[in-house]
């Protein structure tokens, strides 16, 4: 008997459908999987026959030919264990209404004794199932917090596979399903942040600088002494960002479900990442691949913050990977006969010291850099990226009497209000501009659209750009930086004023960097 079961298989951040063909054959004694199986789903077939007998149901001793299809596509991981053992249930008339098999996409791990074990990728699984007319989805109950979470999708949790035979059965209660769909109330909760702008002392105009980036998605370079604070503020600037919102949770959250990093989390993503990766990391953990290609840290990262301590200290080619993604926001990557894309659309923090001592332009402490070194430290960072990092801060040390007792100083709270009001016009000007939430995605004509500025401003432009020897992408991103600064300040044009302070925050173009 030929019973059809349909499933899905995880592609980078991507579900493509499968069908499951499950033919029992009369006569021979060895099964066979068919369709480009890896290892572990040749291996079902040793699980589904312990979790048979334990549960009491039968394992054919006849042939089985299984087949997933399409043919071309490699299918990978333990997930196939569930649809492939309903397909031989139903070839071999041990589950009722076996019919209605086809109106489910069905994926899951089963254990010896008939366990449902949790899986990778129930997320874009789930929205692969939404795109498919009529389908249902069945996935492991551990699965079932983050998709539930689909609108406009059926989905039930299993805990035993007796569970599942039982639902066929009419027991609709037998597998669990959810009941919060629609409702997103943890988007509205803010939880408090350990980390406060208020423990910061001094330090003004990097607090500025890293508002104006939190409020337009900008990436950030701090340049700095040791001991000034670098870290220490770009660790805070996760307590300013903007909630997410459901859009950007789902993109988010779909990552890390691909990745296996959710861990049975019982809703979406609900707090911006923060990655902070060591400076020894490889160029595949940064970006990505592997064999059967992984996230790395930069998808990780979307729509949060990647940030990178003592820049300088990783290696050139890793640090020069970055120039694309930050450019295109996303990642291809490329195996034999198909090509990965995995979205990275981060905010970029980095930190450095001035030079190998750090103590170049220091105010009080002479550097001890031989002649050269300065600039040839600086050259580990390739100009191409520079370039393409919108606010470059200077850091200098905090004077002694700023070390006192705390005085009044904003908190993260108060600032995080701005920098929301701000995403809010922004996500306003771009409600109908597809993928685009906040400034620095601007391009093209959407930046000539919404980055128009006076003759006055036109005219502050041209002198900077020829002073500093800006490039025209360098422009391009002091456009996107002065049209947030108007929207912290909830002005619809952009003036002058803002260009200026846009152009004060490009340090390591200044003429007595590095000589």
């Amino acid at each position: 008997m030929l019973i059809t079961t349909y499933g899905c298989a995880v592609q980078g951040v991507e579900a493509l459908p499968i069908t499951i063909e499950v033919n029992w054959l009369l006569t021979g004694k060895s099964s066979l999987i068919v369709g480009l199986p890896d290892s572990a789903v040749r291996e079902s077939l040793e699980r589904i026959e312990s979790a048979f007998k334990t549960n009491g149901f039968r394992f054919p001793r006849t042939k089985l030919i299984i087949n997933l299809a399409p043919a071309d596509i490699r299918k990978n991981g333990t997930a196939f264990d569930l649809p492939i053992a309903l397909g031989i249930l139903g070839a071999s008339d041990q589950l009722e209404k076996a019919d209605e098999l086809s109106e489910y996409i069905i994926m899951g791990e089963l254990s010896l004794n008939g366990a449902v074990r949790g899986i990778k990728g129930a997320l874009p699984i789930a929205l692969q199932a939404k795109k498919e007319p009529g389908k249902k989805l069945i996935l492991p109950a551990d699965n079932l917090g983050e998709a539930g979470w689909v609108e406009g999708l059926s989905v039930w949790g299993a805990r035993q596979l007796s569970d599942i035979t039982s639902f066929f059965a009419g027991q609709r209660n037998a597998l669990q399903t959810v009941s919060n769909k629609g409702t997103y109330p943890f988007f509205q909760e803010t939880k408090p942040h350990p980390l406060d702008f208020s423990q910061v002392r001094g330090q003004q105009q990097a607090k500025r600088a890293l508002e104006i980036a939190a409020a337009g998605g900008h990436h950030a370079l701090l340049v700095g002494a040791p001991g000034a604070g670098k870290t220490m503020l770009a660790k805070r600037v996760a307590s300013i960002l903007p909630s997410f919102t459901y859009a950007e949770s789902i993109e988010t959250t779909r990552i890390y479900s691909a990745a296996g990093k959710t861990h049975g989390s019982s809703c979406l993503l609900t707090e911006r990442p923060f990655r902070n990766p060591h400076h020894s990391i490889s160029d595949k953990a940064l970006i990505g691949g592997g064999a059967h290609p992984q996230p790395g840290e930069i998808s990780l990262a979307h729509h949060g913050v990647l940030f990178l301590d003592e820049l300088p200290e990783f290696k050139k080619t890793v640090l020069d990977m970055l120039r694309q993604p930050i450019e295109e926001r996303k990642v291809c990557i490329a195996r034999a006969g198909r090509t990965l894309e995995f979205p990275a659309s981060f905010m970029l923090i980095a930190a450095m010291n001035p030079c190998p001592c750090g103590y170049y332009n220091h105010p009080s402490r002479q550097c001890q850099c031989a002649p050269g070194m300065v600039r040839r430290y600086l050259q580990r960072i390739s100009g191409p990226l520079l370039d393409r990092i919108d606010l470059q801060i200077e850091i200098l040390p905090v004077e002694p009497e700023q070390m006192g007792p705390p005085a009044s100083s904003e908190g993260s709270p108060l600032i995080r209000a701005r920098v929301e009001k701000a995403r809010q016009r922004q996500a306003d000007r771009l409600c109908d501009q597809s993928g685009l939430y906040c400034n620095a995605q601007l391009e093209g004509e959407v930046l000539e659209k919404f980055c128009f500025i006076d003759l006055a401003g036109r005219q502050l432009l041209r002198k900077a750009m020829e002073k500093l020897k800006l490039s025209a992408r360098a422009h391009s991103r002091l456009l996107k930086i002065a049209r947030t600064i108007a929207d912290l300040e909830q002005e619809e044009a952009i003036r002058p004023s803002h260009l200026a302070e846009a152009i004060q925050y490009r340090s390591l173009d200044r003429d007595n960097w590095a000589l």
